[in-house]
């Protein structure tokens, strides 16, 4: 993945914050170790009634289930070939995980025991679950799956100009949002109709992986890796609003509505905190220092928590990092 290097690039993205602020945004909790985790981790999900966090980690073949309450892994399923992305469906109790080894879409049941396999294409990745309709959406080669969670069957296949990375689906509509980075463009596809409806290219900003929307204000934030930075767009009519410098490597994007903030997880080592409201719209609030490489993460609403998925490298252990997002300093 070709990424900008320059060092005073850096330092403009790193002056911009005050370092002191990052505690009072994002207050660090307990670190969770992730025993016996090696290669990159991947996308994470919560059962948030059960108070559980799944945890892919995509280069040690496992998922790891940890118990938040009490911040421990208290089950490993073993034996999936680079799982990448995962979604829990709390009204069916199951969990579902996407395989990029070998293309697969993995259901479990309540005690995690395998209920079924639906084989896709190649590199299945992120997973979206649309509640209300009962339906999986599930990016793979170049297109996105629609799956039947209750049968366990695939029902359709929206074909796309490129491998989907992150995608959000509306709550009070039927549209979704899909990142096409090999293309530069997001997609907005109708999910009543189940095919793509307009494709809107995104001029100046290329690797657009992560994506986030604040419904109710018509607002789309996507995260690029090149150059790297937060673009914010308007779903009505696909024009930029804004565009802040980001840290690199983006790969997972939050927007927290109780504190009108925008959460930016990136490789290069920092946890990115925009002010989404207020004079100061998008306007940087803090970098986090995380670890190189700590690049997926998880908000988490319901808990005011992020958790942050750090991998193994060198004397760094694998583990979950956790940061409260309303912290008592908060803005």
């Amino acid at each position: 993945m070709r990424r900008p290097t320059s060092p005073l690039f850096v330092l403009v993205i790193l002056g911009c914050c005050c370092a002191g602020r990052a505690g009072d945004l994002l207050a660090t909790q307990k670190p969770i170790p992730l025993d016996n985790v090696n290669g990159r981790i991947d996308h994470l999900a919560a059962d948030v009634a059960g108070h559980r966090l799944f945890v892919a980690e995509l280069g040690n073949n496992t998922l790891d289930v940890i118990d938040t309450e009490n911040a421990k892994v208290i089950h490993r399923i073993g034996g999936l070939p680079s799982p990448q992305g995962v979604a829990y469906l709390p009204d069916l109790k199951r969990l579902a995980v996407a395989c990029g080894g070998d293309g697969s879409l993995r259901l479990f049941d309540e005690k995690l025991k395998p209920l079924k396999q639906i084989d896709l294409h190649d590199d299945a990745d992120n997973i979206r679950y649309d509640a209300a309709a009962q339906r999986l959406w599930v990016g793979h080669a170049s297109a996105l799956a629609v799956i039947d969670p209750v049968k366990g069957v695939q029902v359709a296949d929206i074909p796309l100009a490129g491998h989907p990375e992150a995608f959000a689906l509306e709550t009070q509509g039927p549209r979704m949002y899909v990142n096409v980075p090999s293309n530069q463009q997001v997609s907005v596809i109708d999910r009543q109709k189940m095919a793509v409806i307009d494709q809107r290219p995104l001029v100046g900003e290329r690797e657009n992986f992560p994506m986030a929307l604040d419904e109710p204000t018509n607002r789309l934030f996507i995260g690029a890796r090149r150059d790297p930075m937060l673009v914010v767009l308007d779903t009505q009519t696909g024009k930029p609003i804004a565009t802040r410098a980001s840290p690199r490597d983006c790969d997972d994007l939050f927007f927290d509505a109780d504190h009108q903030r925008v959460i930016l997880s990136c490789g290069e080592g920092f946890v990115a905190v925009y002010d989404a409201g207020g004079a100061r719209q998008y306007q940087p609030l803090a970098n986090l220092a995380t670890a190189p490489g700590a690049r997926t993460s998880l908000f988490v609403p319901e808990w005011n928590r992020l958790f942050v998925a750090v991998p193994h490298r060198g004397d760094q252990r694998a583990e979950i990092r956790v940061f409260d997002t309303a912290a008592p300093g908060r803005s």
